[in-house]
């Protein structure tokens, strides 16, 4: 046995009796976008994170994602196969269509991951299925689509695709997100099940903070991240921290439209647009760092919020779906309403005390010690169990 499959050793053999219970042994999985996308966030990390578990365990594991760049169509990574093929639109009809003509192979049960756009698999996959919804987009799709499609795509996501979904299996990362598919979306309170994502273990305390207030934000540079917002809130809060300085980790088409507002403040010595960075550079931004912040409009989770608490980096973060639930508040970070002065202000309030910064940081690292990839992937595989075996009693 390897390293990384020892290292898993009980929650791996758990998940392989579980699903070895319910006759499942091979898998598919639809997603949007491959963890190697340029493009890729915390969606990816979290169905990849599962699928290195689910294989672990000796389950045939066969994700479908569109093409990522400089990427071969098909590989293997840790344990499971990974098939890139069609581009951002044509990936839907075309994984739907290789999965009716069973040229990915035969399956036991289909996984999607519904991001924005799903597959649709209700109309055309008769077998068993769980749906991994991590949360409803809104207003996304203005911010992404513009006022002319955006109202297309969320009339789509509210009123056209839940009714084929309602009878499916749904899995969601957070309590607010459930409450969101629940009474936005219409899907059955007792169809959906809650799986808090878990955090990987090189994220861990050490290091030293920075000698002057920092404040760290990761993610990609998409129009729901907000990162205007966060530029205009970090201002704010320099009017009384006036040492602060902002990072931003990520790249995406929103970078112009960011590096617009860093140059209307006169900000381009305090901001800093990192761009892509390594996993080390990472961890070792999480330890530096004062604070991690976001003033995203949409989250499932808040994934960066609690990488920084395994850390001991507190939060502050807008109060939205999702970072309700990646944030104790008042315990591991503080939530504030979405606009420049409340944000900054929080953001200020945590970086002047430094008793306050003290007690979020142990208590971001109390709640962090109970996510792990392993509770993740066991709990998923209960849901894919669970619906596999009603399946097969209903027929």
């Amino acid at each position: 046995m390897s390293n990384a499959v020892s290292d898993f050793a009980d929650p791996v053999a758990k998940i392989g009796d579980i699903a070895a219970a319910a006759g499942v042994r091979r898998i598919h999985v639809l997603a949007w976008r491959d963890l190697d996308d340029v493009e890729a966030g915390g969606s990816e990390v979290h169905i990849a994170e599962v699928a290195k578990l689910w294989a672990a365990a000796g389950l045939e594991v066969t994700m479908r994602t569109s093409w990522a760049q400089g990427q071969p169509t098909e590989a293997m990574r840790d344990g499971y196969k990974v098939i890139r093929r069609a581009g951002r639109h044509l990936v839907f009809p075309r994984a739907a269509l290789a999965e009716i003509t069973r040229r990915t192979g035969p399956r036991d049960v289909l996984v999607e991951i519904w991001n924005g756009m799903p597959f649709l698999s209700p109309i055309w996959n008769w077998g068993p299925r769980v749906i991994l919804l991590h949360h409803v987009h809104a207003e996304m799709w203005n911010m992404t689509l513009g006022p002319a499609l955006g109202p297309l795509g969320a009339l789509f996501e509210s009123k056209v695709a839940p009714p084929l979904y309602r009878r499916s299996a749904v899995a969601t990362l957070s309590e607010s997100s459930k409450a969101e598919l629940v009474h936005e979306l219409g899907f059955r309170d007792d169809r959906v099940t809650v799986v808090h994502p878990g955090i990987d273990p090189r994220f861990s305390p050490g290091g030293e903070r920075s000698p002057h207030p920092l404040v760290v934000a990761v993610g990609r540079l998409a129009p729901v991240k907000r990162y205007d917002m966060l530029v205009r809130a970090a201002h704010h809060a320099r009017q009384r921290i006036p040492d602060l300085r902002l990072h931003i980790v990520g790249e995406g088409y929103e970078r112009p439209a960011i590096e617009a507002v860093i140059d209307e403040l006169d900000a381009a010595d305090w901001v800093t647009l990192r761009g892509h960075v390594t996993d080390a550079e990472l961890v070792d931004l999480y330890r530096q760092t004062w604070i991690v912040a976001s003033a995203s409009a949409r989250e499932g989770w808040g994934m960066t919020m609690t990488e920084a608490a395994a850390c001991g980096t507190p939060a502050v973060a807008t109060r939205i779906a999702g970072h309700a639930d990646a944030i104790r508040e008042g315990s591991s970070g503080l939530l504030a309403e979405g606009d420049p002065q409340s944000l900054g202000t929080a953001m200020a309030d945590v970086l002047g005390d430094d008793e306050l910064r003290a007690r979020l940081g142990r208590g971001a690292l109390d709640w962090a010690g109970q996510l792990t990839w392993s509770n993740t992937a066991t709990q998923l595989m209960r849901v894919v169990a669970d619906e596999v075996s009603r399946r097969r009693s209903s027929r």
